[in-house]
């Protein structure tokens, strides 16, 4: 396999690495999707964020142990998503620590809510897609886009632990093991996002609201709509702190005053802008699949390597802000009652002169490298349930191409953990 070479340059920054931000602070980068951040008190540690596997933890806390034997006194979740609380129990060490949270965390793959049913099979299923998780390294999983594409899967979200103490201010000023730290809200991927502000060193930890990609305003995994607006809200508020050092919860520190500002600054308004041109072509009348073609960024945040679509993509953000506000409905009527895959399928095939026409169609297509087009004609035949062996080999030979050209790690690896998943359906 050839992969993106951007995508492999990327990379590159996931070296295992336990950094030094400032004395008694340090990042662990690389050891797992997320980092670890570990401030050493005067009493003990605080640990921000904890990782998504236990395996992960233990060799992040390993190399803390060589710099400090402190307690671990208190671990703070900066938010929800799993690969940042899922190795707490390694960090507590048998004992009970504090673990201080929003008080509005909810995470969708931890404490199932038992009143209403939930798509539980179809998240795991896709978020295995999604991160690639059964794929080798380093041929077919070359990264997940903030993270690297190695890292330990033992103990997935085993270590995970309740959190004890609950933030419901807005901004709360605390102090742990020496440190006076501000707590503060700050909503973007998720609603129950904290920010860690650590004044005295200028040390902004921002969770998953920057992280040296374009932000995964929707993530193909399947998720809940993320509130665009409030993300870029919230980065106006990590504007006003004005930090020296932004730690995200993934990819590398930025480090220095002018640098932080203009990430942080180009962030949002790139998420704004997304916005402003998805709801001026919403006002014209343009549904989804054409807004998705057409909206981009601007050259000038384009360029910019930290908004590369290593992560987020700006077409699935798109569709995304669509739905999210309008809905699933375009505005076209025909879509009101569409006729079923099957019933489409069958028609197109007549219409296209028989199986074997389509089926030609589709060869023809592979020939010309028009990869997303064999996709789609090869889905019609396998909705049809017609030349099912064929259909699917083309099929599965046009998703490993199109990994190759993705530059979006979380695309690679949906492209081709389907494209196994196909394959080991052919008779």
């Amino acid at each position: 396999m050839n992969p993106n070479p951007e995508l492999v340059a990327q990379n590159k920054q996931f070296e295992k690495q336990v950094i030094e931000l400032a004395p008694n602070v340090y990042g662990a980068i690389g050891f797992a999707a997320s980092n670890v951040y570990m401030l050493v008190g005067e009493d003990g540690l605080v640990i921000i964020d904890t990782t998504e596997t236990t395996k992960a933890a233990e060799n992040i806390k390993a190399e803390f142990r060589k710099i400090t034997d402190k307690p671990v006194k208190t671990i703070i979740y900066t938010h929800s998503h799993r690969d940042h609380i899922s190795g707490a129990t390694v960090f507590a060490e048998g004992g009970s620590p504090d673990v201080i949270a929003s008080d509005n965390f909810d995470s969708d793959l931890v404490e199932v809510d038992n009143k209403h049913p939930k798509p539980g099979k179809a998240l795991m299923a896709r978020t295995k897609r999604q991160f690639g998780m059964s794929l080798s390294w380093p041929d077919e999983r070359v990264s997940v886009g903030v993270g690297p594409g190695d890292r330990p899967m033992e103990g997935m979200g085993a270590g995970f632990i309740a959190p004890t103490v609950s933030m419901t201010e807005t901004r709360t000023n605390v102090t742990l093991c020496g440190f006076e730290l501000e707590l503060v809200k700050a909503p973007g991927e998720t609603p129950d996002h904290l920010v860690v502000w650590l004044a005295d060193k200028q040390i902004l930890f921002c969770g998953d609201n920057f992280y040296s990609s374009f932000p995964m305003l929707y993530a193909i995994r399947g998720t809940a709509y993320r509130d665009f607006n409030a993300w870029a809200d919230s980065l106006d508020t990590l504007l006003a702190f004005k930090a020296a050092i932004l730690a995200s919860g993934h990819t590398m520190p930025v480090i220095g005053a002018d640098k932080v500002q203009q990430v942080l600054t180009d962030y949002r308004d790139a998420i704004n802008h997304v916005v402003a041109e998805t709801v001026a072509g919403m006002n014209k009348q343009l549904g989804p699949d054409e807004l998705a073609h057409t909206v981009s960024l601007p050259p000038e945040l384009a360029s910019k390597p930290y908004l590369k679509e290593f992560y987020g993509k700006v077409a699935w953000s798109v569709r995304a802000y669509f739905a999210g506000t309008l809905g699933w409905f375009d505005g076209n009527p025909t879509n009101l009652a569409k006729l079923s895959p099957k019933q489409c399928a069958e028609r197109t095939i007549r219409m296209a002169g028989g199986v074997d026409k389509l089926l030609s169609e589709a060869q023809q297509a592979a020939n010309d490298n028009d990869h997303q087009w064999v996709l789609e004609l090869c889905d019609h035949l396998i909705a049809a349930g017609e030349q099912l062996a064929q259909a699917k080999t083309l099929k599965v030979a046009a998703l490993r191409a199109l990994a190759d050209f993705e530059i979006n790690a979380a695309g690679r690896n949906y492209y081709l953990l389907s494209a196994r998943e196909l394959e080991e359906s052919i008779a």
